[in-house]
This record gives C-alpha cells, structure tokens and sequence, in this order.
C-alpha cells in the first residue's frame, strides 16, 4: 500500500534484468565454443586444446568472477525488448570466435615436432583466455570505474597465471618456444576484428527481424 516503494521496485527489476543480460552472454559463449569444440575434435578425431584445469582458469578470470561483481552492480538503464536476441549476438559470435581461434591455433603449434600437446596447450589457453577477456570487456561496455577496475584485475590475475611459476604447475601452462607466443599474439590481434564482425552482423540480423 506504498507507493513510494515502487521507483525502488522498478530500480530493482531493471537492475536484476540488465545484469542477468550481461552475465548470461559470458557464460552462453562459454557454452558455444565448448560445444564448437567438442564437435570439431570428435567429428575430426583431434586432440582436445584445453584440460580441465585449463577451462577452470578459464571460467574464474572470465566468467565466474566478473559475472559475480556484474550481476550485483547497480543498474538503472530501461529495459527494452529483444533480452534473447541481444543475449545471443552477443555470445554466439564470441563463442565461435573463440572455439576456432582455439583449435586453429593448437594444430598449428604442433607442427613443430618439438612442440606436444602440453605445451601446444599452453598457447591454447592463453589465445582462449585473451579473447574471452576481450568479450568481457565488450560486455561490460559502457565502462564506468568499477567495471574498468574489474576488467584491468581479470586480465592481470589471467597474465599472472602464464608468469608465475607456481601458478604455471597449478595450471598446467609449461613455459613453450618464443614463436608459439607470437603465434598467440597474432592470433589474438585478429580477433578483435572478427568479434566487432560478428557484433555487427547479429545486429544488422537483429534489426531485419523487428
């Protein structure tokens, strides 16, 4: 029988809304490319890029803790239609992305003979990781100081993991040859442009189907 409760009511549900929509596109491109991933290796008889304890790695800096702090950020913007659209053109280019960038990269480091799987592993995180972060922060777009401060720790602590010795046995990312990181880092310069493509097209797909 309150109605000055209710702008608090309506605060609430736009913020429950928006920020479900931004956890849900980090953990659905989790999905796609896992799923990418899967067929590929099976339909093609490969050997999978990534270990348990790699997508562990995976999850922590580019999912599951930044989508703790994102869910519980205050957020009063309107909520407009098309939630599951907007979801997945968001998570569906960022998960192909990420699956082929991944596999790509993993075949192509082993055709150096002295490059195994181990350490052709290695590049795959860090290429996995490194565009993942790149569509958190595509996610967390507009920044404001706590998302900016959010994106600059998950990439840190992700760094950190391929440089601290102890984190590289816990994490299983043995140091690998210097022209497999600049494999990754060009691998990684690409992307970009391909997420920002796919970015374009779901919407350009989004805006035919109003």
């Amino acid at each position: 029988s309150n109605f000055s409760a209710l702008p608090a009511v309506v605060s609430e549900g736009r913020r429950v809304i928006n920020n479900i929509e931004r956890v849900a596109s980090l953990f659905l491109a989790k999905t796609t490319y896992s799923v990418i991933l899967s067929i590929l290796t099976g339909v093609f008889a490969l050997a999978y890029p990534l270990r348990p304890i790699h997508l562990s790695i995976l999850s922590w800096f580019t999912i599951g803790l930044p989508s703790f702090f994102l869910a519980l950020e205050p957020n009063d913007q309107r909520v407009s239609e098309g939630f599951l659209r907007r979801v997945l053109g968001k998570a569906i280019p960022a998960g192909v992305v990420i699956a082929l960038a991944t596999i790509s990269v993993f075949a192509i480091a082993q055709i150096d003979e002295s490059i195994d799987d181990d350490h052709a592993r290695t590049i795959a995180v860090l290429v996995a990781g490194s565009v993942a972060l790149m569509n958190l922060y595509r996610v967390a777009r507009p920044l404001n100081r706590l998302r900016t401060v959010l994106v600059a720790t998950m990439v840190t602590l992700f760094g950190l993991a391929f440089v601290m010795p102890w984190s590289r046995r816990l994490f299983e990312l043995p140091v690998t040859k210097l022209w497999a990181y600049g494999l990754a880092a060009g691998f990684i310069a690409v992307a970009w442009p391909l997420l920002d493509l796919g970015n374009r097209m779901a919407q350009r797909w989004h805006h035919r189907s109003q």
